[in-house]
């Protein structure tokens, strides 16, 4: 067996803190797309969750979204009680998370977010998750993500 990535622990032990057993999946080509996840899976698009990291007002905040959709900045600032939303550069998703982007986990960022999560996803049994890496990804019940989360669903998608 291939030696674990310290992310992928990571996400692991802090998802087993939170009453949740994951079973990882690696792909050696990658998953840093939603639909490179997708494929790689062998699941739709929309069961993919893009975690996006945006600053809005200053505070960083995570977003976890359908691989379908895009998201509407301003519904993301409105559900955060701000007024401007902009992307965050890379080594600032590092800084925050300890992941790299297309690699940000729902479980194990160095620093505590805010989430809001897009409804789309919970119209599926199973969504699909980065565990820390590129490479690496988890399936989780969105109900379960929302709960372990404490994620606010709110509409986030653009159209």
């Amino acid at each position: 067996m291939a030696d674990v990535h310290p992310n992928v622990t990571r996400v692991l032990a802090a998802a087993s803190e939170k009453g949740l057993q994951l079973e990882t999946r690696g792909f050696p080509d990658g998953t840093k797309t939603a639909v490179e996840a997708a494929n790689a899976i062998g699941v739709s698009v929309g069961q993919i969750v893009k975690s996006l990291i945006f600053g809005v007002d200053g505070e960083v905040v995570l977003a976890y979204v359908s691989g379908s959709n895009q998201l509407d900045e301003r519904k993301l600032a409105a559900a955060a009680g701000g007024m401007k939303c902009s992307r965050v550069d890379a080594d600032t998703v590092r800084a925050v998370t300890g992941f790299p982007i297309g690699g940000v986990s729902p479980f194990g960022s160095k620093t505590p977010l805010r989430v809001f999560i897009d409804p789309d996803l919970l119209q599926y049994d199973a969504v699909w998750a980065a565990a820390g890496t590129w490479h690496d990804v988890f399936s989780i019940e969105p109900n379960k993500l929302v709960e372990a989360s404490e994620g606010l669903v709110i509409d986030l998608k653009r159209g």
